[in-house]
């Protein structure tokens, strides 16, 4: 019987004693880790270590983690790896920044290492899940997910979405015609158990949707609420 693998984590903080800190606790859980003071270096060694997630420090010298999520967001091997950012910038602005720019979470600091752990944990797991039952290709009008490949597609030309995005899509093309409130998203697509910021599903779906071109009319508002994947199109609905 063959071991598993442990899952590989990239840390990249200015500080080190704060990737001293989230290094020694992620090992303990049994992470691989790799932990750079270094921005510049950041996306070589991310290319060869090739990490399952990445812990990100936003304001960084030379190099800030906008940038360096550009970066890995831009590169073939590892623009779907999960990226966390974890920084002091606490506004509002600097949130939707960081997701725009491709991020699947943002903890601010000074942050609980519990709360940390539990993150990456939570993100880790989502991508490992899988049921033995489930649908192989999902199909709404000109999107087809196919989920052994973890590959998007609209009219037939692929389109690259964030772990995040997959998961959000597919989780609103399973449950379609039904209402998906925010908090409902957050517990089933983010797995947090608590109450946060839902303008992260605003900001995901948002970014969803311009990916998705002619098809994002596919995800309606139900204001107030949440999202839903439509039954019909609008103009086949208004006929």
């Amino acid at each position: 019987m063959t071991e598993l693998k442990p899952k590989k984590i990239l840390i990249v903080d200015d500080e080190s004693d704060v990737t001293d800190l989230v290094a020694y606790h992620l090992k303990a859980k049994g992470f691989q880790v790799e932990a750079l003071n270094d921005p510049n270096s950041s996306v070589g060694v991310a290319r060869t270590f090739v990490p399952d997630l990445v812990i990100l420090d936003v304001m960084m010298p030379d190099l800030n983690g906008i940038q360096i999520c550009r970066m890995l967001r831009a590169d073939p091997k590892l623009k779907r790896v999960p990226v966390i950012f974890l920084t002091a910038k606490s506004e509002e602005n600097d949130r939707i920044q960081g997701l725009e720019v491709g991020a699947d979470d943002y903890i601010s600091k000074p942050f609980s290492i519990k709360e940390l752990i539990l993150r990456v944990q939570s993100i880790i797991r989502r991508l490992s899940e899988g049921r033995a039952d489930e649908p192989k290709k999902l199909q709404i009008g000109e999107i087809l997910l196919d989920i052994e490949r973890h590959e998007a597609f609209v009219s037939g030309q692929p389109i690259d979405l964030t772990a995040t995005e997959f998961k959000l899509l597919r989780l609103l093309m399973e449950r379609r015609g039904r209402v998906q409130t925010r908090e409902h998203l957050l517990i089933n697509v983010w797995n947090y158990e608590t109450e946060i910021e839902t303008r992260t599903v605003d900001t995901h779906v948002r970014r969803l949707r311009e990916k998705l071109g002619t098809e994002a009319e596919w995800i309606e508002t139900i204001r107030g609420v949440g999202y839903r994947m439509a039954e019909r199109r609008a103009q086949e609905a208004s006929t």
